[in-house]
């Protein structure tokens, strides 16, 4: 509970600022570019997040693996929501010309370091604490934060709209940013209760986490990146790029795009842990490519339901399949390292992957819709197969450490197993 709460507010702060920048931010600090360039620059803005994300998974990753989990996930959830606040305070363009972006991305970047550490330790407080050949299904429970922090923010966003009317451009914008105080008093109300990880209070402690994993699983570390890169592409591309797809192409209202966020968000809470439960029975490697599959053969008929005026059944398809590659993810990624320098490892190698897929994704799709829909398809090709081809080569080359088998041994070669 304590993972899942701190990762649906971490999420609720991040993807709060994205479902913005499709609605609101080219107008309220780039009115001075015309439409297309002003969502470029606000997406601009949203990838400057994800490009702080690894130093924060670093930075973050290696007190946590000197000084504990559970400290470094209060900070982490505490400076997250305090930026995303501030975001709801910024003056306008209008009121401090150029300051105002500039503001705006510092408060991005203060967000993205920080998430950087959160989510790895997350995933970590969860699985460490789980018994024995279980650690998808608790795993899981944390990424179902990702979905629920999804659904409150389109929710947050689409209250605010009613309530304000015509001063939602003004105003009630600002109230969802806000609101993340009252959120992450809760968060640290039940984060504060939890005890650390038992598996880190057992494991040696490394002297220089971070560069013992660089120096002996640097390769485990980029083909981890690239698992979730392909991952991170769909997602961002499905949750944020779509609603300013719908809002200009489709002339949709954001009503609409916003409750059909909400549905398909709500759908994904289900399919994750039916996957990591799957996963758990059969495997990671089969369950999570069968999802980075799923991706690439979607990417052609996402578009083509879209444009049919079936946006929301592509957003409930979208979430439901692309749960297969993030469900057990937690869990294997935890596995890919050893307790001594896990939180490290989990959060340089998420990170890496988060910046070059999630950070750069609605930026790229909004860059690449120029030539047609089917360009933006290609390009969710593409990160499918790149997450496909690094599952099998670390399944093949470097077996993850079992779930529930002794934390600190060395991962088995397919040969060992």
């Amino acid at each position: 509970m304590a993972s899942a709460v701190g990762n649906t507010i971490e999420l609720y702060d991040f993807l709060l600022y994205g479902t913005a920048s499709a609605l609101v931010f080219n107008k309220i600090f780039f009115p001075q570019f015309d439409s297309r360039v002003g969502v470029l620059l606000a997406f601009a803005t949203f990838g400057a997040g994800f490009v702080a994300r690894p130093l924060g998974g670093a930075v973050i990753g290696h007190l946590g693996d000197r000084l504990g989990r559970r400290a470094m996930l209060v900070i982490t959830l505490s400076m997250t929501g305090l930026a995303t606040a501030l975001i709801g305070v910024l003056p306008s363009y209008a009121s401090i010309g150029i300051a105002a972006p500039a503001l705006l991305v510092l408060l991005r970047i203060v967000q993205g370091f920080f998430m950087g550490g959160e989510q790895g330790g997350a995933s970590l407080m969860a699985v460490e604490h789980a018994p024995s050949g279980r650690w998808g299904w608790y795993g899981s429970w944390v990424f179902i934060g990702s979905p629920v922090g999804l659904v409150l923010a389109n929710l947050a966003m689409y209250l605010s709209s009613r309530v304000s009317g015509p001063g939602f451009l003004t105003w009630g914008w600002r109230l969802p940013f806000l609101f993340s105080i009252v959120l992450v008093g809760i968060g640290l109300y039940i984060r504060l209760r939890v005890t650390e990880s038992p598996r880190f209070e057992r494991a040696e402690k490394a002297r220089l986490p971070l560069a013992e994993v660089v120096r002996t699983q640097w390769r485990v570390l980029l083909l981890g990146a690239g698992v979730n890169l392909g991952f991170q592409i769909f997602i961002f591309v499905l949750s944020v790029f779509t609603i300013n797809y719908g809002r200009t192409a489709l002339r949709m209202s954001p009503d609409d795009l916003l409750v059909a966020q909400v549905v398909g968000g709500l759908a994904q809470v289900i399919s994750l842990p039916v996957f990591a439960w799957l996963s758990d029975r059969v495997g990671r490697l089969p369950v999570m490519f069968g999802g980075a599959v799923f991706q690439a053969a979607f990417a052609f008929p996402m578009f083509w339901l879209m444009d049919a005026r079936w946006f929301t059944t592509a957003m409930v398809l979208g979430f439901i399949g692309s749960g297969a590659l993030f469900g057990p993810m937690a869990a294997y990624f935890a596995e890919l390292f050893r307790t001594r320098v896990r939180y490290s490892g989990v959060a340089v190698s998420y990170q890496l992957g988060a910046v070059l897929g999630g950070g750069l994704a609605p930026f790229v799709a909004t860059s690449l819709l120029g030539w047609g829909t089917w360009a933006v398809a290609l390009y969710l090709v593409a990160g499918a197969v790149l997450s496909g081809v690094c599952l099998l080569v670390i399944g093949s080359a470097h077996e993850a450490e079992p779930a529930g088998s002794e934390p600190d041994a060395q991962p088995l070669s397919p040969a060992e197993a």
